[in-house]
């Protein structure tokens, strides 16, 4: 049964002049590359620096502000390269130091700006240091959290904190000392307390920033700092990666002070650096704490990619976080899918319902006021991969639980570039098969087919990051909710724009909602009456007041 509704749209006021270059990161839409699985370049089917670089005119005419490169740095890859061995160098399987500088230079040329990441919580057990604290040499294990075990002889770990990839966080080494490490055994958490640590990171920035990356994104913002004494934290369950709860080894107060210093550190350099947190605090208020004006520029927005796809569960966390943010005048950030999560498509149902409805939230994540971080392979429409062979799983989720947790290796399948041939463009020919198994089902799918079909998911982001860098009423700014039908949302953003997204299962009558710029699905438009599909949305050029 369709549900009139009128849409009142302010009347166009006149365009204003393009907002200056400064700021850049507080409408910029960033595009995140999982450097292993987006392109091989030079053929052991493995994704990296080359590939990256082969790719880059594909990025500046998909119309994203920036990069975002995972780490590439040299690594044993027990954690997909989050635990490293040598903060200063490019892992030989992913390319050279000349690589990235050219990388950074090429990416420059086109219009965009590249952040990369940096892992400051812990380091690989096979960087120098931890093998230094190994051997026990003079003040080495003071750069890490080494305690003595509790109970008789030592034997018990000295809390009860668990790892966020299963199992407890401590491991005992045979001279009875306990290490801590909040994820996998390999990747030992780094003693903020030392000023040589401190000393280091610091140092390391300074590196990249003078080959000319444009900032960081921090990974496990909230993690380095630990509460005075370790105490328990009274765990039930186990510990889960985006878990809430207030925790004595997240979200200190301490870890502020480090944020200030980086964000200072960022300013001396020319060009607008950046700071991006990976943060799980238990709020939205506590969220905020993270991107005040002398920490970092933005963090991410974690409760808006978990949220359920509806109209009320949206709403409450849109409000939640642009509340939290303006408080203290920094932007949001919105993700839908990253390198971590269950990509979209499939957490939205799968299927054909699941591809709609990430098409609509597409529409309405570029709608939003704020900074927009997109994973690879979401233009195309992807799915999680679901049935990986064993085999195949590399994920120490997966490994650490023996199985019980499938782990995160689903959302970071290459991506398809080309129907039809033996690694979907992934690789040059002759390759050696990709690292994890590209799905045959996805070859329709594929860049290349997808460029050439006006309707696909591909041309939908193109179409949208185009229209949100030209629409002056998009990016930055306000916006302001409308009375809609049950299970939709209405909002303006001014100058001269609707959206509207319906997220129930029945069509919905729009009268006059103004000249359609776009939709995700089919949106049936008659003189001056519309119908909104469900799970679809729509941009509108507003003509009514």
């Amino acid at each position: 049964m369709t549900q009139p509704i009128v849409a009142p749209c302010a009347a166009p006021s006149p365009v204003p002049s393009a907002p200056p270059s400064s700021e850049w990161w507080r409408d910029a839409v960033i595009y995140e590359i999982y450097v292993r699985s987006f392109a091989d370049g030079n053929g052991d089917g493995i994704g990296d620096l080359l590939g990256v670089r082969s790719r880059l005119r594909y990025l500046a005419d998909l119309g994203v502000d920036a990069i975002w490169l995972t780490p590439f740095y040299p690594s044993p890859m027990n954690d997909g390269g989050y635990d490293v061995a040598n903060y200063r160098a490019v892992d030989p399987r992913l390319g050279t130091l000349d690589d990235a500088r050219a990388l950074v230079r090429e990416a420059h040329g086109l219009g965009m700006r590249v952040l990369i990441d940096i892992v400051p919580n812990h380091t690989s057990s096979e960087h120098p240091w931890f093998a230094e604290a190994l051997r026990d040499e003079p003040g080495a294990r003071d750069r890490y959290v080494f305690r003595p075990g509790r109970g008789q002889d030592g034997a018990e770990p000295p809390n009860d904190w668990e790892s966020s990839f299963g199992g407890p966080a401590w491991t005992r080494l045979p001279d009875g000392s306990w290490y801590l490490h909040l994820f996998a055994p390999e990747q030992p958490d780094l003693n903020w307390d030392n000023p040589e640590v401190r000393a280091e990171f610091e140092d390391v920035m300074r590196f990249w920033l003078d080959i000319g990356v444009d900032g960081f994104r921090v990974d496990v913002a909230h993690g380095m700092v630990k509460a005075e004494g370790l105490p328990d934290a009274g765990f039930t369950g186990q510990l889960k990666l985006l878990g809430r709860a207030p925790l004595p080894f997240f979200d200190q107060d301490g870890v502020h002070e480090i944020l200030r210093s980086w964000r200072r550190l960022l300013d001396s350099y020319p060009g607008e650096r950046i700071g991006v947190a990976e943060v799980w605090p238990p709020s939205p208020d506590r969220l905020a704490n993270y991107v005040r004006h002398d920490e970092l520029h933005q963090a991410f927005n974690f409760d808006y990619l978990a949220a359920d796809w509806g109209a009320g569960p949206l709403r409450q966390v849109i409000d939640a976080s642009i509340s939290a943010t303006d408080l203290v005048g920094a932007p949001t950030t919105w993700v839908l899918s990253n390198h971590d999560q269950v990509r979209h498509v499939t957490r939205y149902g799968g299927g054909e319902q699941g591809t709609r409805r990430a098409r609509a939230a597409t529409l309405l994540t570029m709608a939003l006021p704020g900074s927009v971080y997109l994973y690879q392979g979401e233009e195309l429409g992807l799915p999680e991969v679901l049935d990986l062979p064993d085999e195949v799983l590399q994920d120490p989720i997966f490994l650490r639980t023996a199985g019980a947790d499938r782990g995160r290796d689903g959302s970071r399948v290459p991506i398809p570039w080309a129907y039809g041939e033996s690694s979907s463009g992934f690789s040059p020919p002759g390759a050696d098969p990709s690292w994890l198994p590209i799905p045959r089902e996805w070859g329709g799918q594929a860049v290349i087919p997808q460029l050439g079909d006006p309707g696909s998911v591909l041309n939908l982001y193109r179409n949208a990051v185009r229209l949100r860098r030209t629409h002056p009423a998009l990016g930055r700014g306000t916006m302001r909710w409308l009375d809609s039908p049950p299970d939709t949302l209405f909002f303006t953003r001014e100058p001269g724009l609707l959206c509207t997204v319906n997220l129930g299962a029945d069509p919905v009558v729009l009268e006059s909602p103004g000249t359609l710029l776009l939709s995700s699905g089919d949106t049936r438009c008659d003189g001056l009456q519309a119908i909104l599909e469900p799970d679809t949305a729509a941009w509108w050029s507003c003509t009514t007041s």
